[in-house]
């Protein structure tokens, strides 16, 4: 049987277990069983593709898999070449961190029936869009995962917030959709071959491919996350439970990079200069919107939701760096940064999935979101904070974790600038590495805030004075990811060499072989230029800190003396005396809140003598939700409002509207002709 079949039963075993989870939900055993099975079938998905991407064979394209479905001309087609073996691999690998996740959050959920059938049919959805090899197979999957997407996300339908949030992720995933539907429509021609191979091998128009790259732009960016396509995303995401949260956060979003990179880099041809510049600059902007927004966020989810508006960007900054060198024929470079924007791919479903299922734990232990009525949880929930901490610090860019390591390629990448022929490409780069260093600094700074205000100090609330440590297969997913966090950033050569096939195929180029560098280094270029080792970075890490607590050991003083923590001067040991998620942001909020989100600080102080208390005020304004789509919403209700009239009219009147509109389509379609 070959890899492509082997992957389809799992997909259809994935859909038989949501037919399952149908009939059994309300049983009490339903959970473990849902979700063990799920986790069975992401891990033999998972076994397949792994063995499939790092064998020589899948450098190239395997043979089609037709079924007839679908259209009766076209059929259904599945392939799995080195792209798609790469996505299928991230796909399943947080499906599985998913499903052993959920073997214990599952427990505490209030409506199992609304969350177990749409979970299997979730992953298989997004199975079948990477492994889909025709337009119309492709589209019928991305359907198929939004709309699996949008039940899990209407889970708790009876908050009003979450509803809310599932509409305006339908509307957004509509649109979306209807421009990847425009898009294919561009690449099939008058001819009207939907299937990808034929697409690969048609020559298109310089118009066509600058429309096709728009519309890609719109319909994959808004999956993503792209700003100004980004409103859905802070929405959707903390409304769905929480492992459900993670697989929309660090793998759904991936399903739409892949979308964008199966078109733009293989089924549109050779790219132009300037289509590297229009991704560059989407990408930056998303970057550093995306984490002012974090910054600004006192929900942890809603937090963790922001943080991967920046991390899409960081993805499409490597991306149109991709393209730019890709159409100047530097095909080392252009591997380069390929192998960067892949690279975070997989690193941002590591550590965004930690990050959300710790999140999860906070809320199973407490019931709380809001930053501000946690901290001290540290002492309650050690296990779960360390891995909080393990992925805010990968996450932050630092090392020798692996989120480091792919921004460092990027970074590698935009060094290469100065080779470009173009003035544009060569001002743009420098410009957008300007903001991608800016975002990786807010980065860090942004979950310093999320650990320290949630894990660090002391309770602000009871709730979190009387957190308690979660269940085992919660602490499994999450130490499971924050191990590959670690084992990505000291060994990164193995993951590099295993993208080779991926580079060669869209970018006809790779980067040196990394495992055969001297001490598990890893090379982008050349030797004489630069090169990371993640594993010499961490003994020299663990060694520092080492010896410097044996010296204070050695040397200070056995006297130990135990006191009360900081009052800040103040006798009462108060937790108001703490940093607020509020105030650790207001110095970065008085820098750019202005500019991006018209922040209006209000103090009321009384005078002297009235024991009213003082009150502080703080006024946030999303200028993209207000500046487009408020208008965009009220001109519909406009429209709406002043159609209406239209569903009382006569049958005489309704026959001559369609007479006229009859008339109308057929002249249309005479001059068209």
């Amino acid at each position: 049987m070959t890899p492509v079949a082997l992957v389809l039963w799992c997909i259809a075993a994935l859909v038989a277990i949501s037919v399952l989870a149908v009939t059994i939900s309300r049983s009490p055993g339903a959970t473990p069983i849902i979700y063990g099975a799920s986790l069975s079938a992401s891990a033999a998905v998972f076994v397949v593709v792994l063995l499939q991407l790092v064998t020589p064979a899948a450098s190239g394209l395997l043979p089609a898999l037709v079924l007839p479905v679908g259209l009766p001309w076209l059929g259904a087609h599945f392939r799995l070449d080195a792209l798609a073996a790469f996505f299928l691999v991230v796909i399943n690998l947080g499906g599985a961190a998913a499903s052993l996740y959920g073997l214990g959050y599952g427990r505490h959920e209030t409506a199992p029936q609304r969350l177990l059938p749409f979970f299997p049919v979730f992953l298989a959805g997004m199975n079948l869009v990477v492994l889909a090899a025709d337009a119309f197979t492709f589209l019928l999957s991305w359907e198929f995962m939004s709309l699996a997407s949008w039940g899990l996300v209407m889970t708790h339908h009876r908050e009003r917030d979450n509803r809310k949030a599932a509409y305006i992720y339908l509307v957004m995933a509509s649109f979306g959709t209807f421009a990847l539907l425009l898009a294919f429509g561009l690449l099939a021609g008058t001819s009207g071959s939907y299937d990808f191979a034929t697409m690969r091998t048609a020559g298109h128009a310089p118009a066509v491919s600058a429309l096709v790259l728009i519309l890609m732009l719109i319909g994959a960016g808004s999956k993503a996350g792209l700003v100004p396509l980004h409103v859905w995303l802070p929405l959707a995401h903390p409304a769905a439970p929480s492992h459900v949260s993670a697989l929309m956060s660090g793998v759904m979003t991936k399903v739409a990079v892949y979308g964008f990179i199966r078109v733009v880099f293989d089924l549109l041809g050779e790219p132009a200069w300037w289509s590297g510049m229009i991704v560059l600059l989407l990408g930056g902007v998303t970057a550093v919107v995306g984490i002012l927004h974090a910054l600004m966020e006192q929900d942890l989810k809603r937090l963790l939701a922001y943080s991967t508006i920046e991390n899409i960007g960081v993805i499409f900054v490597s991306l149109g760096l991709a393209l730019a060198f890709e159409a100047n024929a530097m095909n080392l470079a252009a591997a380069l940064a390929l192998a960067a924007a892949l690279f975070h791919v997989l690193n941002h479903s590591f550590f965004k999935s930690l990050l959300f299922f710790g999140a999860g734990a906070v809320l199973t232990a407490t019931g709380e979101r809001d930053m501000d009525k946690l901290g001290g949880l540290i002492h309650r929930m050690p296990l779960t904070s360390f891995a909080f901490l393990v992925g805010s610090v990968a996450i932050s860019a630092l090392p020798p974790f692996n989120g480091f390591v792919s921004e460092w390629l990027a970074f590698q990448a935009i060094l290469q600038s100065p080779d470009l022929p173009q003035w544009g490409l060569k001002i743009m780069v420098p410009a957008v590495g300007g903001l991608l260093a800016l975002s990786a600094a807010l980065a860090a700074a942004c979950f310093v805030k999320a650990f320290g205000v949630t894990f660090l100090g002391r309770p602000r609330t009871l709730a979190a004075q009387l957190a308690k440590e979660v269940d085992r297969f919660s602490l499994s997913a999450m130490f499971v990811l924050a191990a590959l966090c670690l084992l990505a950033g000291i060994l990164p050569g193995i993951a590099i060499d295993a993208l080779a096939p991926v580079t060669l195929t869209l970018v006809g180029g790779r980067m040196p072989v990394q495992t055969s560098a001297p001490w598990l280094s890893i090379v982008p270029i050349a030797e004489g230029r630069s090169s990371y080792n993640g594993l010499l970075v961490l003994l020299f890490t663990a060694f520092a800190a080492s010896l410097a607590a044996y010296m204070v050991h050695r040397l200070a003083s056995r006297a130990l003396r135990r006191a009360p923590a900081w009052d800040c001067g103040f006798p009462d040991l108060s937790p108001q005396t703490q940093y607020t998620s509020a105030s650790f942001a207001q110095p970065i909020r008085r820098v750019f809140g202005t500019l991006l989100f018209q922040a209006k600080e209000t103090v009321e102080m009384p005078a002297p003598g009235d024991p009213k208390p003082a009150r502080f005020t703080l006024e946030l304004r999303d200028l993209i939700w207000g500046g487009l789509y408020e208008p965009i919403a009220g001109a519909v209700w406009f429209a709406a409002e002043r159609l209406n009239h239209l569903q009382f009219l006569t049958i005489r009147r309704y026959l001559s509207l369609v007479f006229l509109a009859l008339v109308f389509l057929l002249l249309v379609l005479a001059i068209w002709s």
